[in-house]
């Protein structure tokens, strides 16, 4: 994958993301009682790497030829990393 398209999907792939955050805290309200103390921390959790996914972006953006294999490859391992953290949310509360 070229470097402009494996951006564009980085792109999309973050935005996809952090409209499934906004949903989320949405729903926190409709969250039991009992369970919406673990819910609120885990979507922090979320946040806090949404802030690190953000800035790894950038950095991808930014990146020089030189650097561009080694800031694609940690692009990738924190969008992985993300996309576990979301998964484990999104299954303890289904």
């Amino acid at each position: 994958m070229d470097r402009e398209k494996f951006k564009e999907n980085a792109k999309k792939n973050i935005d996809d993301l952090f409209a499934k955050i906004d949903e989320m805290e949405a729903k926190k309200d409709k969250v039991k009682a009992e369970t919406r103390a673990e819910y609120e921390a885990k979507i922090n959790e979320l946040k806090a790497k949404k802030d690190e996914l953000q800035k790894k972006y950038e950095a991808l953006s930014e990146a020089t030829d030189e650097k561009w294999d080694e800031v694609k490859d940690t692009f990738s391992s924190a969008m992985d990393s993300f996309k576990e953290g979301f998964s484990k949310i999104a299954s303890i509360f289904k």
